[in-house]
């Protein structure tokens, strides 16, 4: 059956990346097993957009943290208005907004948002075993953490009007990316200076495809550290801060290793 089957003369890079690439020929069509590959990887891709947060699990793992936490629902009812009206996902809905008015604008340095944006499942994945390297970062600096709020059926953007409620000076939003064929697991993060209703895109900081078969924990919590520290200290973020940190932070001490940034 193999002998069917043309190999491309590029198949040894394949060793260098997750992506589709010399996948061969049968005749003028893929071989059979690249081709169910692919429909394997677009059903995962799917199921990450529909899969819903378990919020339940990830607060009591919270709580086992000693970490305050509360859910906050965006103004889309449910996952198909979700998809179709983002402009929903990006403020809470007027139940969450009370909730939020709860709370008061006591004040704090940083609101943590976790939002199941495109895919829990990379949320489920992913944000435990970030938090638990950027939360001690975060005390030894000396910046209070606001409870951390979990959103359902979220955007980027709704972590700025819950970062505003809670008084807080930056946000850090924790959100499952849009899933590709090779990634239904891949974790953003969104930062932002006086986070308020109405601020744009261009006043964020992103660190892309969080994960473990992408960039790895401790290098996002070193460069979201740097990022922090430079927000605090000129007061700005977005277009107009740029990431200046030396990669891979690994080379500091391996994988694992604490970055404090002084």
């Amino acid at each position: 059956m193999s002998d069917i089957v043309t190999k491309n003369g590029w198949n040894t890079l394949t060793r260098f990346t997750q992506a589709r690439i010399a996948l061969g020929r049968a005749g003028t069509s893929l071989p059979t097993r690249p081709h169910l590959e692919f429909q394997f990887a677009h059903a995962r891709a799917r199921n990450a957009v529909h899969h819903p947060l378990d919020e339940q699990t990830l607060g009591a793992a919270l709580d086992a943290r000693s970490l305050r936490s509360f859910v906050v629902h965006s103004a889309a009812p449910d996952r198909a208005t979700y998809l179709q009206r983002p402009d929903l996902g990006r403020v809470p809905s007027e139940a969450s907004k009370a909730c939020l008015g709860a709370f008061g604008a006591g004040g704090c340095d940083v609101a943590i948002v976790v939002v199941d944006g495109l895919s829990a499942f990379a949320i489920e994945q992913n944000v435990l075993p970030f938090l638990d390297l950027l939360l001690p970062q975060l005390a030894a600096k000396g910046l209070a953490v606001a409870p951390v709020a979990v959103v359902r059926q979220g955007r980027v953007a709704i972590g700025d009007p819950i970062a505003a409620a809670l008084g807080a000076k930056l946000v850090v939003v924790l959100i499952g990316e849009r899933p590709g064929l090779s990634s239904p697991d891949s974790m953003g993060i969104y930062m932002t200076w006086a986070p308020a209703q109405g601020t744009t895109d261009a006043q964020r900081n992103c660190i892309s495809n969080v994960r473990r078969d992408g960039l790895p924990y401790d290098e996002a919590v070193y460069k979201l550290m740097y990022l922090i520290s430079e927000a605090f200290r000129r007061g700005i973020s977005g277009v107009t801060l740029k990431d200046e940190t030396a990669s891979p932070a690994r080379l500091a001490g391996g994988a694992g290793s604490n970055f404090l940034l002084e």
